[in-house]
């Protein structure tokens, strides 16, 4: 349950932090000045018609994210769960993020993707024994 509470927290924290005061949460954006707030699915069906591709990894990396915490739901109430697979879409999710992170950072402005270092750390502390076995193991 703490593993799931933890994966589920990952969604209150900022994804990305620009130095200009704007973030990007898993469920939106949100500029300081003014202040306003750009919801995932206005993003993706309002502001995204002719955005470039790498743009569009937020997005990718929420679902992900969301697979990874419905995995790990389902592993919490039964016994089916494989937890390479949950942390897998962890480790997805982080390099999405990422992508998307350096696609908005221009000269000037370059963001911090702390979602990429909390997704890449929740795997690397839930799920890397999992993950190891799986790396490692002589094929």
């Amino acid at each position: 349950m703490r593993r799931l509470l933890a994966l589920a927290a990952l969604a209150l924290a900022p994804w990305t932090v620009f130095p200009t005061g704007d973030f990007v949460f898993a469920w939106g954006l949100v500029g300081t000045g003014p202040i306003h707030v750009t919801t995932l699915p206005n993003y993706l069906f309002v502001y995204t018609a002719g955005l470039p591709q790498r743009l569009l990894a937020w997005p990718v990396g929420v679902v992900l994210y969301l697979l990874a915490v419905g995995s790990a739901l389902f592993g919490t109430f039964t016994a089916r769960e494989d937890r390479r697979v949950t942390g897998g879409l962890l480790i997805l999710a982080g390099a999405s993020h990422l992508w998307f992170t350096l696609g908005m950072s221009r000269t000037g402005l370059t963001g911090f993707p702390t979602g990429t270092l909390l997704l890449w750390t929740a795997a690397w502390w839930f799920h890397w024994p999992d993950l190891r076995e799986t790396f490692l193991s002589d094929a």
